[in-house]
């Protein structure tokens, strides 16, 4: 019997090509089962004592580690990310795990205030089940870091994952039975779009969260809006990597590399604009497409490969037509530009240069292995062309000048800002954008209190 993408969710092999498993979409029946469960475990949930739902999460960061490589090796089959980078990936949720359950509680707690003749304080109550519509490029570390402090302040999870990675979805669902979370807190349901837009409109849903492309959130923000549900919109990037004239290139360069190759290019908050001060651009330039040279592409089962292969054959297609493109356009190929020889889904580490503002390259997100130099006058001009994009997710500053960096970091229209690094995200900061790149904020306090209602409480002292 054949398999086709409209009735089963396909986990594919990309570094193979062969089909790992499906999974055909569930029913409504089985929705509206997924979402009385929900529903259930949330009114059990949000009266567990707080201290007890941080035991939980220590205890799924102990069952995360203890299935790390299966989990990992999961990860690596789906969506092709090096072995390497997907243990990483699952022990940073653990990571995630420990820090809120050690320091979530704090954030949840009654915050008082004096007001004149009376007491008041805020209460962080939470909302109820959230739907989440998760990508595929961390298929761990993108579901767990909005999941965690959500569950924590008391909701429950409903997690609609990307069809080609349905075998993690499952592993973390496995995850949570194993580490004794009760019924119904997180639930996974594979479903089609349209069952999506029934979900959304549920009155058990509080409130959605999407992380993916543009396309994706304008459509399912919409959906929520129209249901009145609150929305985190985590979405594209074409985040720009500027280095001025006196940063240190050689610890920049290192930083470019990484910051552009790692998971494949196939990261939102990943330096895809390379914004580079005229006087340098060409000693920038030759390093850059040196070190790029010598990345290691291949098996992402092998622990030395850094550049695994595409995930989706469609997306591998749709880069390779906006590289095309921008040498139509002007731009100049240093390094790569083309479709791998051989079996798989590999897409050659690709420099561009003397891209400008009206080209693909700079328009547009590529997600993937390709890097696009952009010559700038001076800092300025740097960030003239960094804020010119429809995306605002982050940014990098290359300098000596710390003064000029800080100066910078304010006119940059981008939700965070690495002065002398390059894009990461971490428990205990805040993360996310601004224009097309969404709205909201996960991680830190601020993912902890997103899907919460902020309920003030008065009381009279006379």
């Amino acid at each position: 019997m054949s398999i086709s993408p409209q009735t089963h969710a396909i986990s594919r092999n990309p570094a193979t090509g062969e089909v790992i498993d499906s999974y055909a979409f569930e029913s409504a029946q089985a929705l509206e089962q997924s979402l009385a469960r929900a529903a259930q475990g949330y009114a059990t949930w949000k009266r567990t004592p707080l201290e007890q739902r941080a035991a939980a999460l220590v205890r799924l960061g102990q069952t995360l580690r203890a299935n790390a490589d299966a989990l990992a090796a999961t990860i690596t089959a789906e969506m092709g990310k090096p072995i390497t980078q997907a243990r990483g990936e699952v022990e940073k949720c653990a990571g995630l795990c420990d820090w809120y359950a050690a320091n979530g509680p704090q954030m949840l707690a009654p915050e008082p205030t004096s007001v004149e003749h009376e007491r008041a304080w805020i209460e962080y109550r939470p909302l109820g089940p959230i739907l989440a519509v998760m990508p595929w490029n961390f298929p761990i570390w993108q579901v767990l870091r909005g999941a965690v402090p959500a569950l924590l302040a008391g909701n429950t999870y409903v997690l609609k994952h990307a069809p080609n990675v349905m075998g993690s979805a499952y592993g973390m669902l496995q995850a949570f039975q194993q580490a004794d979370f009760p019924a119904g807190v997180f639930e996974v349901i594979n479903v089609g779009n349209d069952l999506v837009s029934q979900a959304i409109r549920d009155d058990r849903i509080a409130a959605v969260t999407v992380t993916g492309s543009v396309r994706a959130g304008s459509a399912i923000g919409s959906q929520a809006g129209a249901a009145l549900k609150k929305c985190v919109l985590e979405l594209g990037g074409s985040d720009a990597f500027i280095v001025l004239a006196d940063a240190d290139l050689d610890v920049a360069v290192k930083a470019a590399v990484a910051g552009r190759f790692q998971n494949s290019g196939q990261v939102c908050a990943a330096a895809k604009r390379f914004i580079i001060e005229d006087s340098i651009a060409n000693a920038f330039t030759e390093r850059f497409v040196a070190a790029t040279r010598e990345l290691a592409m291949g098996d992402p089962t092998q622990a030395q490969t850094y550049v695994g292969p595409m995930a989706r054959y469609d997306l591998r297609d749709e880069l390779d037509d906006q590289v095309q493109r921008t040498l139509a356009e002007g731009a100049t190929l240093l390094l790569g530009g083309g479709k791998a020889e051989g079996a798989g889904n590999f897409y050659q580490p690709t420099v561009l240069a003397d891209v400008t503002p009206e080209m693909t390259s700079f328009r547009e997100e590529l997600f993937g292995p390709v890097a696009s130099i952009i010559r700038a006058r001076d800092a300025r001009h740097a960030l003239e062309l960094a804020n010119d994009s429809d995306f605002g997710l982050t940014a990098t500053v290359f300098t000596a000048d710390l003064a000029r960096a800080r100066q910078m970091t304010a006119e940059l229209d981008v939700g965070g800002v690495f002065i002398n690094g390059y894009s990461a995200s971490d428990a205990r900061v805040g993360f996310g954008g601004v224009k097309k790149s969404g709205f909201g904020r996960e991680l830190s306090h601020f993912g902890v209190r997103e899907f919460c209602n902020a309920q003030t409480v008065w009381v009279d002292r006379r």
